[in-house]
């Protein structure tokens, strides 16, 4: 091997695949060409562990308009000629080294990857893991991420409608950064990146190319943060004010003819969009980098072509109409540069003014080596499932209610809303359901229609079972749609975990993927984009394996859409789903916090999953309902304290009878469980349709007053549970 093996190192190749692109160019490869494989065959971009197992996803539907990983997005048709597009993506080790700017350029990134396909971002979504509060440095990246990604969104005018955060040691050292986009678009007007058409051109328009962000791909997001040397390196800086103008600039180009194709500099820079885009067309691109404009002196090929500097755009356009593209930039105050064209030899050319300084066909580039193992359940994970309840003293009566306001103040539990409150308020005029209950709603202009937008998954869950932890998340997040009135329709998903060349690991991938193409066969949801993001580990080892599902969801009459808060005095609370089973504290808030453990398997059945969804659904669209709220973390007693604060109405329960644990009663997590409150004159239309769908529906007692009471457990005034309740989080950051 003729390569300095720390050159290797730097982008994340190994010796043996340096061998192997030796084999397929027949020649040792140029510096330049090193750099270009060494991103496009990073996990990042060439998801080389994951690919193989993204065949247990569903993907084909003919709602579905690109299949996963086709594009940049994932499209999926909603009717009447529109289409949404969406995407999630990670940002988690940038934001663990520069929390401010890695959650907003991770935010752009992903807003690009709209924009790339026509459409316009109506909406944002963030998914947050970090450490303990009680860390003032966790305080620094949770607080300084929370700030990146509103001030972003805010500048674009781009409403966050929805997110979830959550905090745990696993995420000490590597916390997580998801962001979330989705965008609007007539179906017929979508945009593919694809550089297609012999002769022609590629344009760049938008920033001036930097340093920043060399090796983002195939160092940063490719190894574990203690493996990067650099890592000031791999943070981009962003500029909203320039993202706004070229969303702007490129829709009106989107609605010419002139344009063939789009394709965001997002990961690997130009590199990633020329080759990928030619790929996509089975071409080949030529391209000069010497016509890269630069905002810094002295950058060679490598770092031209490495760059991820934020806020530009390669554009595929018609030869004739390049002065008509140029003009329309111009206008927008953007200059756009001519800086190659598309070839049919399926290369990739670059050269540096007349000297080629790398060329490799495009296919090498775009096809890295696919790795799978054959892995087996770790025997530490079957000790860590088997959970002895009879080992672990139950809550006493008079405990619960001490326990329940604590459960209520704790960071996992605790209100959103200084979160929310970043976000600009001027932002949410298509806002029906703003964020901080089960799911956002935006409504869809020029219908009656609502798109309801979710995120969830939760690492404990799939730290103790990966493949239940997978179902679960795409089983919650449906859940949430429909508390809302939306129909589930496509699923985005944020995969990340740690190293995958560790077997356990890989392990957890396998799982977590099983579970979530089960789940979504089972709902009948689709899952149409997604990001991987491995290598999460810290000193203190890999994270919790934690599998994000962003979803999206279709009401076709805004005016039936339903949220979490009771309603009315007077009306009678049930409990659809499972009822008092004594289940559900494996991997609960409640075991970790009062008993310091996390254990046991949790457990969901996707049969009476899917019925409850479609008891929920029907309820809701006949007007049975005038509440809905998932009944999740903190199990039964916090759902119910969640649906009296929404509103500031009370609650007084029937003389509960159950035979298990007055622990497991009250807050375990047992899944498909929907708390319902209806009039009532229409209780008797809420138990037929549940006896329809096969499933209980319990009474739980009744709405009214400013207490809280299950009898002979708790009771509070409204007042206290708010207090504990909405400034908790706001007090841990002091």
């Amino acid at each position: 091997m003729a390569v300095d093996k720390r050159i290797l190192d730097e982008v994340a190749l190994s010796e043996a695949e340096y061998e192997l692109i030796v084999h397929r160019l027949g020649r040792e490869p140029t510096i330049v060409e090193i750099g270009m494989f060494g991103s496009l065959w990073s996990e990042h971009c060439g998801y080389k562990h994951s690919k193989p197992l993204f065949k247990l996803f569903p993907a084909r539907s003919r709602k579905v308009l690109a299949e996963i990983g086709a594009e940049n997005a994932g499209v999926v048709d909603i009717g009447d000629g529109l289409a949404v597009v969406m995407k999630i993506e990670s940002h988690n080790h940038p934001s663990a080294i520069e929390p401010y700017q890695g959650a907003a350029s991770g935010l752009g990134g992903v807003v690009r990857d709209i924009l790339t396909m026509g459409a316009r971002p109506v909406a944002a979504i963030d998914s947050l893991r970090f450490g303990p509060l009680d860390s003032s440095h966790n305080r620094y990246l949770f607080t300084k991420a929370v700030a990146g990604f509103a001030d972003y969104g805010n500048k674009l005018g781009l409403p966050t409608i929805a997110g979830e955060s959550y905090f745990s040691h696993s995420y000490s050292t590597n916390p997580l950064v998801n962001a979330m986009c989705v965008g609007i678009s007539e179906a017929k007007k979508l945009v593919w990146a694809r550089a297609s058409g012999v002769g022609n051109l590629l344009m760049i328009v938008g920033a001036e190319t930097g340093r920043d962000g060399v090796h983002g791909a195939s160092g940063l997001a490719s190894r574990t943060l203690e493996a990067e040397a650099k890592p000031s390196m791999a943070v981009q800086a962003s500029d909203p004010a320039l993202e706004k103008l070229l969303i702007e600039a490129c829709l009106e180009l989107a609605k010419t003819d002139w344009l063939v194709g789009m394709q965001d500099l997002g990961a690997a820079g130009l590199t990633c969009s020329a080759v990928e885009t030619a790929s996509r067309a089975g071409n080949g691109v030529e391209l000069d980098v010497l016509k890269v404009p630069c905002r810094e002196t002295g950058m060679t090929a490598y770092e031209i072509m490495l760059s991820e500097t934020q806020e530009r755009m390669l554009i595929i356009v018609k030869p004739e109409f390049k002065d008509k593209v140029s003009d329309l930039f111009q206008r927008w105050g953007l200059r756009c540069h001519i800086i190659g064209q598309v070839t049919s030899d399926g290369l990739a050319r670059v050269k540096e003014g007349d000297t080629v300084v790398a060329e490799a066909p495009v296919k090498a580039l775009t096809e890295p080596p696919m790795y799978t193992y054959q892995v087996r359940k770790p025997r530490w994970l079957r000790r860590l499932q088997s959970l002895d309840l009879g080992d672990i003293p139950d809550l006493t009566p008079e405990k619960a209610q001490p326990v329940f306001l604590k459960l209520l103040a704790s960071a996992n539990i605790c209100s959103r809303e200084w979160i929310f409150r970043h976000s600009d308020d001027t932002n949410q005029a298509d806002v029906v359901i703003p964020p901080g209950g089960d799911a956002g709603m935006l409504r869809v202009k020029g219908s009656g229609k609502g798109l309801s937008f979710t995120v969830d998954g939760n690492g404990r869950y799939c730290y103790l079972d990966p493949y239940l932890g997978g179902a679960i998340a795409v089983a919650e997040a449906a859940r949430n749609l429909v508390c809302t009135g939306a129909k589930p329709l496509a699923v985005t998903d944020c995969l990340n975990l740690g190293s995958p060349e560790n077997k356990d690991v890989y392990y957890q991938l396998k799982e977590s993927i099983r579970g979530i193409g089960r789940a979504c066969r089972k709902l009948n949801i689709q899952v149409i984009s997604g990001n991987v993001s491995l290598y999460n580990e810290g000193h203190q080892g890999a994270i919790y394996p934690t599998p994000i599902c962003g979803m999206v969801g279709v009401i076709e009459d805004i005016s039936q859409r339903c949220d979490m808060g009771f309603v009315n005095e007077g009306d009678q609370v049930f409990l659809v789903g499972s009822g008092f089973d004594g289940g559900g504290l494996s991997g609960s808030d409640y075991l970790e916090m009062v008993h310091n453990l996390v254990k046991g398997r949790p457990h969901i059945d996707l049969d009476l999953e899917k019925r409850v969804q479609s008891c929920c659904l029907k309820a809701i669209k006949q007007g049975v309902v005038t509440s809905a709220h998932d009944c999740a973390n903190g199990g039964l007693a916090i759902t119910l304290a969640e649906s009296c604060l929404h509103r500031g109405l009370g609650f007084k329960s029937e003389k509960w009878q159950f035979g298990g644990r007055l622990d497991a009663t009250l807050f375990g997590e047992v899944q498909s469980r929907i708390v319902i409150s209806v009039e009532p004159d229409r209780v008797r239309q809420l138990q037929a349709l549940a006896r329809s769908e096969g499933i209980p529906a319990t009474r739980l007692g009744t709405v009214g007053g400013k207490r809280f009471i299950i009898d002979g457990y708790i009771d509070l005034p409204l007042k206290e549970m708010e207090a504990a309740w909405r400034q908790s989080l706001e007090k841990m950051l002091d």
